[in-house]
């Protein structure tokens, strides 16, 4: 390990302890009132939203606010875990010593242990290899060991497609190329199509979510993130429905008041202004 390498861990490990101290003190009789009064149930908004922020500015390359809002994210593991360990629960250590043998149990092929040192795995194998040691751990934990049991329901719907979809696939249930998910999109679009003819409501909404959980799995098979897709084309979407409003908005007129036919021309020019300008 490099000297600047030891610097950083050992700077990482100070100021890590740092803020453990920092929340603890909050939470205490001389701290934030409005510390001392959240919660784990007032905290999942936070959390969330925390995230979300942490992925906005790596979609944006915002290497900065990266660093910065991966220290919110840590602020809001660190602040859930204060809480636990005030109620008896678990201290933040417990936690980060839970996930570094999580780590290395199920790395077997990189620390040995029970399995060969095996540094050549591919990715499939190494993916392979993680499920059956999680599965495996499931049942001694005495779950039931299914194979989708650890995938959380709270997740985004479309990320939790994507997951059950990858998740399955580790053990051979999947289409076995594109044009077989190409396919089902087709299918389940005529479904759709279908129920619309008959008036189902109830019906539509399924076949709605069965072509989008296809759509999913189609970008899975195309190497695409769906989420990042999708968040792709709402940014598109408000960039251009912006530039839109500005461009009536320039001829003093309201969006309101414009007809579906004077929207549509030009939204069609704000489109090929983007595409223009992309190409130069």
């Amino acid at each position: 390990m490099s000297q600047r390498s030891d610097r950083d861990t050992a700077s990482a490990g100070a100021a890590f302890e740092r803020l453990v101290e920092i929340m603890a003190t909050l939470r205490s009789p001389a701290g934030c009132a409005w510390d001392r009064e959240q919660t784990l149930e007032s905290l999942r908004s936070f959390i969330i939203e925390e995230t979300y922020e942490v992925i906005d500015a790596i979609d944006r390359g915002d290497v900065d606010g990266l660093r910065d809002e991966l220290g919110d994210f840590l602020l809001e593991a660190v602040f859930v875990a204060q809480v636990c360990h005030e109620r008896g629960d678990f201290h933040v250590g417990d936690s980060i010593h839970a996930v570094c043998d999580k780590l290395v149990r199920r790395h077997p092929h990189v620390f040995g242990g029970d399995g060969a040192v095996r540094p050549d795995m591919t990715p499939t194998e190494v993916k392979q290899q993680w499920e059956t040691i999680k599965a495996a751990e499931r049942g001694a934990d005495g779950r039931p060991p299914s194979l989708l049991g650890g995938i959380p329901d709270g997740l985004p719907s479309l990320w939790h497609a994507y997951r059950l979809g990858r998740r399955a696939a580790t053990v051979g249930f999947d289409w076995p190329n594109v044009d077989g998910i190409e396919a089902k999109v087709q299918e389940e679009l005529a479904e759709l199509e279908q129920a619309k003819a008959d008036g189902a409501a109830t019906a539509v909404e399924e076949e709605v979510g069965d072509l989008l959980f296809a759509v999913t799995n189609l970008a899975r098979h195309l190497e695409v993130d769906p989420e990042s897709a999708l968040r792709a084309a709402n940014r598109k979407f408000t960039e251009r429905f912006a530039a839109l409003e500005a461009a009536f908005a320039k001829r003093g007129v309201a969006l309101r008041d414009a007809s579906l036919e004077e929207m549509e021309a030009e939204w069609q020019r704000v489109k090929t202004k983007v595409k223009d300008a992309d190409q130069t």
